[in-house]
């Protein structure tokens, strides 16, 4: 199954969150798009509502079905709570990584600049968007990238950076300094919900 290309904003008013990060799709219509959508009322099944939950997070961090559930399986076999290591995993992708670190305004522009060999890590070139970066690694912009105007308008209009992170922006370099803990990271994703949705 291919990754979603459609549109971002009608997915983020279906499932009731901003997938951009902005919140500016629903700013303005607040409900389910569609010509019913501001007055549906339907009572939602605990499978629609552990199936919703995984699509949110699926859809935001912008993975196919199958990247999704290889690295939920992957977060299973390693020590601690299965949902909070499968939402640090997820946070650890490099795309979300450069993300994070104000180098692009949305995750589908950070995995853009990454398969366009815009990134490196630890100096090396790094064109997979799901490389798993691993704490102490640095993340920077190649050197013949440090002037694209996208990278540029991302860094002035970007006003937050989380603490397991850290950024010197003369240099466009970062260092995913830790992993993250659970508090640090989407408060609107029941993580329990997809346990259980893929254990059924």
């Amino acid at each position: 199954m291919a990754r979603y290309t459609g549109s971002v904003w009608k997915k983020s008013r279906r499932l009731g969150i901003s997938l951009t990060g902005t919140g500016k799709e629903l700013d303005k219509r607040p409900y389910a798009p569609g010509q019913h959508g501001a007055n549906q009322r339907r009572k939602m099944s605990e499978y629609g509502l552990q199936l919703q939950e995984k699509q949110k997070l699926r859809f935001m961090y912008g993975l196919n079905e199958r990247q999704f559930r290889n690295l939920f399986d992957k977060a299973g076999k390693m020590k601690g709570v299965h949902g909070e290591n499968f939402m640090i995993l997820l946070e650890s992708r490099l795309d979300n990584l450069v993300y994070r670190l104000g180098l692009a305004r949305t995750r589908r522009q950070a995995r853009q600049l990454v398969n366009h060999g815009h990134i490196t890590v630890d100096g090396s070139r790094v064109d997979i968007p799901s490389y798993l970066v691993k704490p102490g690694q640095s993340i920077g912009v190649r050197e013949k990238s440090k002037n694209l105007d996208i990278i540029k308008e991302a860094i002035e209009v970007n006003n937050f950076v989380p603490d397991y992170v850290s950024f010197d922006e003369n240099n466009l370099e970062g260092t995913f300094t830790r992993l993250p803990e659970r508090s640090e990271l989407p408060a609107e994703i029941s993580e329990q919900l997809i346990v259980e949705f893929y254990s059924r």
